[in-house]
């Protein structure tokens, strides 16, 4: 698996974002976990990338990003990396 700088803004409350970790974690696939319940700071910075409050925000070493992706959305966007084949 290629390293990633993929990030991953959630929390463990959240619906979605157990699914989207659970997805990346299924496909072995390299990123970052920010807390937002630990470190409520970050959510800051969640809400700049995205311009909303919704959760999870993925950002991507191409610089994009998705919120609330679908699995596929997000499979769709891991395999236009070459993260998934």
């Amino acid at each position: 698996m290629t390293t990633s700088t993929i990030t991953l803004f959630g929390a463990d409350w959240c619906g979605d974002c157990i699914r989207s970790k659970a997805l990346l974690d299924a496909h072995s696939v390299d990123y970052t976990y920010v807390d937002l319940v630990a470190t409520p700071e970050q959510a800051d910075a969640a809400l700049a990338i995205s311009g909303r409050t919704n959760i999870p925000v993925i950002t991507f070493p191409d610089g994009s990003h998705q919120v609330e992706p679908s699995n596929p959305e997000l499979e769709s966007k891991l395999r236009s990396l070459g993260i998934l084949d």
